[in-house]
Order: C-alpha cells, then structure tokens, then sequence
C-alpha cells in the first residue's frame, strides 16, 4: 500500500506540475503562441487548452475529487496526449516531438493503474475494520 501510494503521489504530481503549473505559467509566452499557430490552430485554442489542462489537473491532485469526474479527467489528458502525437507528427513529422506526448501519456497510465490500486485498498480495508453496530 505504500509503495503504491509513492508511485501514485509522484506520477500524480508530474502530471500536475507538467499540465497544471507549466501551462499556467508559460502560455502566455510568445513561444508558446507560436507553437498553437505552427500546428494551424487558432490563438482561442492555447487559452482554452491551457484552462482546461490547469483545471483538470487541479482536479487530479484533489483527494476530493473521485468516481466518474477522475476518470474523465484522466480520459481528457489522454486525448490531450494522444492528439497532442498526432498533431506533431502530421506537422513535424515522425520524431521525438511524437513520443514526448506519448511518455507522458506513459506517466499518466501508471497513476490512473496506482489510483485504482489506492481505491481497491481503501475499500478492502475500510471493509475489514467496520464495526457492526
């Protein structure tokens, strides 16, 4: 149970601060504005992408936060990753700018598994130690 909770907390938290503090801080930047307009999006894209990405990832970090609203968070971030491969490919080409999403979405698959570790463990042990009354 420990261990799973370290390997939830770190993969976790890399998402957060990849998806979350990052995009918060640098989407404004002028090299951020051109990487949304290299790839043929509009500038309206980067602002709601970014908004998106820092709520969810609040939201991700949250213990609050559980059942269907995390899993479709975690859905969201994989189409995040997935289109974010796609997208440099068609642009780029097949390269690193290809699997740098791909790694991430790696990252992201090991705190959605050590999530569901953390769930099954909370269940079985609140179901040992519960009291009848």
């Amino acid at each position: 149970m420990k261990k799973t909770n370290i390997i939830y907390w770190i993969t976790t938290g890399f998402i957060f601060l990849f998806e979350g503090v990052m995009p918060a801080l640098t989407s404004q930047t002028e090299l951020a504005k051109q990487g949304i307009s290299s790839l043929g999006y509009p500038a309206y894209f980067g602002v709601m992408l970014t908004v998106f990405k820092v709520a969810g990832s609040i939201a991700l970090i949250l213990p609050v936060v559980k059942g269907r609203l995390k899993e479709w968070i975690y859905a969201g971030f994989t189409f995040d990753f997935v289109c974010a491969a796609i997208s440099n490919t068609v642009i780029f080409g097949f390269g690193f700018v290809t699997f740098m999403p791909l790694i991430i979405l790696g990252i992201l698959a090991v705190s959605y598994v050590t999530y569901h570790k953390r769930q099954a463990n909370t269940a079985t042990y609140n179901t040992r130690h519960s009291f009848a009354i």
